[in-house]
């Protein structure tokens, strides 16, 4: 009797919710839309590379408010939001603007488990956009900034017993601010987006020990056999140690502690080398030891890869993948979903995009102007694709003069104080988070001159701070001798150009292509659907993606060393996808598409 009393109340429950939540407005979805259950939303554990074996996940449904901004907390709230779904979403249930005059407030309560008793609880957001507040139980315990970052905060001392009050307060000004926000744009339109405002990703607790393993950055050096593990610790002293286990699969490769506090070089003998096309991966065990007594324990992963430049026999700048030419070739991949927004519906949803991108032939992904979930890179890293990791821009509306086919003679934009400092923090703070994920080999600070300022000293700085990764300064902007590569940007068709003036750096084409198919039942919009050129199916896509192909790969020869293709789906008016906004059709023809791709990748090793 207790038994069918308990799955009474728990469909009952769950029929509650379903009457509180459904995906607003009447824009097309994915098929994983209809999958989503709102008592177990994103259900996967969000940041694999440093896992624990408890935690709590506490996206769902939450209440929500939108008030002016400098209002104390509502008494009284609008209605249900689904987190981690941005505001402006159809799946957060809302679907309504924010703007700069407004503030986006969030309540729910949480309980802590019991056998969680004597451990510190952790508060994980996996990103928020942009500025945040988090109350817990009434107590302000800190704030953030950053729009596409992790953040946490140790609320074990406002605690009390049964229930918890975690209320959190957002303010995003999209495009009338100056901080990193991509394609978002308060008035979408061509190339620009839905603004994405408040929580987009994973909220959850984790239960730790006073003195835990705080973050873990490796450094693989594969001409050394050698994998530097740095391990971040809070609350320790140097008499605490620290034990790295390297396994592959169910043998142990090496062994090694050390002092808190101290980092350590691992020496892997006969490395398995990661590529796209053998993307091995060591599995790392690390434990956390006061006097002999373990206080911590994480599994994480690493990779044995080098990414280089190197002059070839006629002295073209090659990129390398482990010291052997190696031609990157991927599309622009926006990362947006109709239904979601910065959110992919479903977990299974988010490796999608990567699956097929390997499915037609490329072995790299751009990831343009945004950054994802820890979980997506984790897919990179598991499936075997390099990645070139933008800058989100920012900035405002304000840009500078774009001089995207000569090295820039004119004057360079200056951002004010309060901008270039939130820039320097925002793309620090990313490079931080993504440090230790394999699948990243490039670092693009900079997009078309959107923002672009000092570029030379980012560049450098950024080399500087990650000298493991190649940095490509200005994507299709304003060029200057600085960084591993120079990218030209060239529509519709390839084009290589510069590449005779810069004898010391990879020449790059980091964009090209656009071709249009508007396929309808699949149309974000009714009318205004762009491409830079357009055509009427998918035969007629694919013979023009393969005489571009066919283009690129003489162009390879000359001088070329990577490649990207716009784009991996269409995106809200824009039609010059590979597939369809809504992932449900594949708009060329897929062996065809593949089949040149693995031409053009593979001229550098005829």
């Amino acid at each position: 009797m207790k038994r069918k009393l308990l799955i009474v109340a728990l469909i009952v429950s769950s029929a509650t919710s379903f009457a509180q939540w459904k995906p607003a407005g009447d824009k097309m979805k994915t098929k994983w839309a209809e999958t989503i259950d709102v008592n177990n939303v994103l259900p996967e554990y969000p940041r694999p590379i440093i896992e624990r074996s408890d935690w709590s996940n506490l996206n769902g449904l939450w209440d929500y408010a939108i008030l002016p901004v400098g209002q104390q907390e509502p008494q009284s709230f609008d209605g249900k939001i689904l987190v981690p779904f941005a505001v402006e979403s159809s799946l957060s249930g809302v679907q309504k603007s924010l703007g700069k005059d407004n503030e986006l407030w969030y309540k729910r309560t949480f309980t802590v488990p019991s056998n969680w008793k004597e451990k510190n609880i952790l508060l994980h957001f996996g990103a928020v956009d942009w500025k945040t507040e988090v109350y817990v139980n009434d107590i302000k315990v800190g704030s953030h900034t950053g729009g596409y970052t992790p953040f946490s905060f140790d609320v074990t001392p406002y605690l009390t017993s049964g229930n918890q009050k975690l209320v959190v307060r957002v303010w995003d000004p999209t495009d009338d601010g100056y901080q990193a926000r991509g394609k978002q744009i308060n008035k979408p339109e061509g190339i620009w987006y839905t603004p994405v405002s408040g929580i987009w990703q994973t909220v959850w607790l984790e239960p730790v020990s006073k003195k835990h393993i705080a973050n873990v950055r490796n450094t693989p050096n594969i001409d050394t056999n050698r994998l530097t593990v740095d391990v971040a610790t809070e609350n320790t002293s140097a008499a605490d140690v620290i034990e790295v286990i390297v396994k592959d699969g169910a043998t142990t490769v090496s062994k090694n502690k050390f002092a808190a506090g101290q980092n350590i070089e691992i020496a892997i003998p006969n490395a398995k080398l990661w590529s796209p096309e053998s993307p091995f991966l060591y599995d790392l065990e690390i434990n956390l030891y006061d006097n002999g007594r373990l206080q911590d324990k994480i599994k994480s992963y690493a990779a044995m890869r080098k990414v280089s430049t190197k002059k070839d026999k006629d002295g073209i700048v090659r990129l390398q993948l482990n010291n052997k030419d190696y031609f990157h070739f991927g599309p622009l991949d926006q990362g947006w979903w109709p239904d979601g927004l910065y959110t992919a519906p479903t977990d299974e949803a988010l490796v999608y995009d990567i699956k097929k991108t390997k499915d037609f032939g490329y072995n790299m992904i751009r990831k343009h102007v945004k950054v994802e979930p820890a979980r997506w890179y984790t897919h990179c890293d598991r499936l075997g694709i390099l990645v070139w990791q933008d800058m989100p821009n920012g900035n405002g509306h304000q840009s500078p003069q774009w001089q995207m086919r000569k090295f820039f003679d004119g004057k360079e934009m200056l951002r004010s104080a309060v901008s270039e400092a939130d820039y320097r923090k925002e793309w620090k703070e990313i490079m931080d988070y993504l440090y230790s994920y394999p699948s990243i080999a490039v670092w693009v600070p900079f997009n078309e001159a959107w923002g672009q300022f000092k570029t030379v000293e980012i560049a450098e700085w950024t080399k500087a701070y990650d000298p493991s990764r190649l940095v490509n300064p200005a994507s299709g902007g304003n060029h200057y001798r600085t960084g591993d590569m120079l990218d030209i940007h060239h529509y519709p068709g390839p084009k290589l150009t510069l590449y005779e003036n810069d004898s010391d750096r990879a020449t790059v084409l980091g964009e090209y292509g656009g071709i249009g198919l508007p396929l309808q039942g699949h149309l974000w919009q009714s009318d205004k659907n762009w491409g830079y050129v357009q055509f009427k199916n998918a035969k007629e896509v694919t013979d023009e993606y393969v005489k571009y192909g066919e283009e690129l790969a003489r162009l390879v020869k000359m001088g070329y060393s990577a490649a990207v293709y716009t784009q991996t789906t269409d995106v809200e008016g824009e039609v010059n996808g590979l597939m369809t906004y809504d992932r449900k059709e594949i708009k060329i023809e897929e062996g065809r598409v593949k089949a040149i791709n693995q031409k053009v990748i593979n001229t550098l090793a005829e």
